[in-house]
């Protein structure tokens, strides 16, 4: 099957191509609806589960923990090459994100079907690869398909979808699997049909081909990085507080699920930890953080949000009771609510419109870097320092990045106005 849009098809993607700027709103609105709570299952395989599985059924290693946690990343990793490929190829993005999800299916399901160490580390790292691997193209598809005046308010309600779906999904996962982890496969076969579905409904949605611009595509991105100053300084500062952050992230469920810190905490607890209570806080605060970022100053906003992860960390790390955990867990909700709508709209705040998938190219290959480094750091680390001097360095890293962007707020008022587009996975 052809990825390329063909106006004489009188079904399909090919029409709703030719359909009026309004039914483009309209299709693409129902369909994304539709698969913000495949997203979100996905969601709960990447903070949660996979790692959860690799920690107490195959009692994997540090480096194999890592590889399991860097799977998102790696897709983020590839995404400027999805996004040359498929604008080389003039395809549709939104048949190619389809056909991107349909690999991810694949991988999960024959991990599912072939439950060894070696296949579940391969089927994980693939799967969430793939979920990852077409955030650019979903950014150029929210871009063409829903008005200005309307983006941020269509985009709000999917992720508030998202969200509630994600935390449902941890609880009931998290109670299917306690006492019975040898169903993990179960999981798996679940993960590869939220893939399916996300092909389906992505598939469905009408785009036009991403513009070509002069010049060597692949060196394309690397031309905005160096021209333009205050994205290159905000990706530098965005460095050193993502790869903190993403370095904590996977330590949550070693931390709870590992009985060498000896917490003891059952697979819902840590499901509740790490899922339940986060999301909830997310779906609550997330229009707020909204409603803040269309009025304050970017990169005071910034600010404030590296300094609630920088608290939320020390929260959940420094203390060993139940209460301290769920205080840790909320900041952290608090601060990634905030941090949904930053990681998704500051690049389309600083972008000349017609470039936002290039520029979102460069930031999510940054986030893939940092994402596919900072858990084998993180792992390598918490077996000599243990995880208390581990949230104390991430601590330390996001303030650095905090007083390097303290100079750049007098640049955030000059911002243009924006609506998030799209985040799948943050920081």
């Amino acid at each position: 099957m052809s990825l390329r849009r063909r106006p004489q098809s009188g079904t399909g993607l090919a029409a709703a191509a030719a359909c009026s700027e309004t039914d483009r709103t309209r299709l693409t609105y129902r369909y994304e609806l539709w698969r913000a709570s495949t997203a979100g299952i996905l969601e709960t395989a990447g903070t949660t589960f996979l790692l959860l599985i690799a920690v107490q059924w195959f009692r994997a290693g540090p480096f194999e923990k890592a590889v399991v946690a860097a799977g998102g990343s790696l897709g983020l990793l590839l995404s400027p090459l999805v996004v040359t490929v498929v604008t080389a190829g003039g395809w549709a993005p939104s048949r190619a994100g389809a056909a991107v999800f349909g690999a991810g299916a694949a991988a999960f399901g024959l991990a599912a079907l072939i439950p060894h160490r070696l296949a579940f580390i391969i089927g994980s790292v693939l799967g969430m690869a793939a979920a990852s691997a077409v955030v650019p193209l979903l950014t150029h598809m929210y871009q063409e398909n829903y008005p200005d005046t309307e983006r941020g308010r269509r985009f709000s309600r999917t992720v508030m979808v998202r969200i509630a779906t994600a935390a449902l999904f941890s609880k009931l996962a998290g109670q299917a699997l306690e006492g019975h982890l040898s169903y993990f496969p179960l999981l798996l076969g679940i993960f590869a049909l939220a893939h399916c579905g996300a092909s389906f409904c992505l598939g469905r949605c009408p785009t036009g081909a991403i513009p070509p611009e002069r010049g060597v595509p692949g060196l394309r991105a690397v031309s905005y990085v160096r021209q333009d100053r205050l994205f290159r300084r905000t990706l530098v500062c965005w460095m050193l507080m993502g790869f903190a952050n993403l370095m904590m992230l996977p330590l949550r469920v070693e931390y709870l699920a590992n009985p060498k810190y000896q917490l003891g905490a059952s697979v819902v607890m840590v499901a509740v930890l790490t899922g339940v209570i986060p999301n909830l806080v997310r779906l609550l605060l997330s229009p707020v953080w909204g409603h803040l970022f269309d009025r304050m100053n970017f990169f005071a906003l910034r600010v404030v949000l590296n300094l609630g992860f920088a608290i939320g960390i020390l929260t959940f790390f420094l203390s060993e009771s139940l209460t301290g955990l769920v205080v840790g867990a909320v900041i952290f909700g608090i601060s990634n609510a905030g941090g949904d709508v930053a990681w998704s709209l500051w690049v389309t705040k600083f972008a000349p419109p017609p470039r936002v998938a290039d520029y979102m190219a460069v930031h999510t290959f940054l986030t893939g870097v940092r994402g596919v480094l900072a858990p084998v750091c993180a792992f390598g680390l918490v077996t000599h320092l243990g995880p208390e001097q581990v949230a104390w360095l991430s601590t330390g890293l996001i303030v650095a990045a905090s007083l390097l962007l303290v100079p750049e707020i007098k640049w955030g008022r000059h911002a243009r106005p924006s609506a998030a587009l799209v985040e799948e996975v943050s920081e």
